[in-house]
C-alpha cells in the first residue's frame, strides 16, 4: 500500500511501508522522494550527520537539534486512498551522501488503530 508524506500539502515522497511491527505500531520501508524533499532534506541529513553509520561517536547536540527541526516539520501521512494516518513520530533515514541514492528509508511510529486494522485486514505480500 503506498503511504504518502507532505508537508502543509506539499508531497515529500512515498513509502509501501513494507514492513511492520505491530505491537510497537512501527511501520518503514524504502522511501521514494518526491519534488517537496529537497524542502526537508537538511533536517534529514542533520540526522546522518549525528549518527554515522560508520560508527563513529553519535554528536548529541546535533541529534538534539535534529529532533527540534524534524518535529517542527509537522510532517503528515497518508494511505492510498488519502486517508490521513495519526503518527507519533516519522523518520527518514538519509544516508544518501555516504552510501548512495537508494539509501532512503522512512520510518514511523502510528497511533492510529483504524490504520492498523485496515492494513491486517488486507495485509501487503512483503508482509
Amino acid at each position: 500500500m503506498r503511504h504518502t508524506v507532505r508537508l502543509h500539502g506539499v508531497i515529500v515522497g512515498h513509502s509501501e511501508l513494507e514492513h511492520t511491527d505491530m505491537g510497537l505500531g512501527r511501520a518503514w520501508g524504502a522511501f521514494r522522494p518526491g519534488l517537496g524533499y529537497e524542502l526537508v532534506q537538511p533536517v534529514f541529513r542533520l540526522f546522518a550527520d549525528a549518527v554515522p553509520r560508520s560508527g563513529s561517536p553519535t554528536d548529541d547536540a546535533m541529534l538534539a537539534r535534529y529532533h527540534k527541526s524534524r518535529d517542527a516539520l509537522a510532517l503528515a501521512l497518508f494511505d492510498a486512498e488519502g486517508h490521513p494516518i495519526h503518527m507519533s513520530a516519522v523518520h527518514i533515514a538519509d544516508y544518501t551522501v555516504e552510501e548512495g541514492p537508494a539509501a532512503l528509508e522512512l520510518d514511523v511510529l502510528i497511533k492510529d488503530d483504524a490504520y492498523w486494522a485496515r492494513r491486517t485486514a488486507s495485509p501487503s505480500p512483503a508482509e
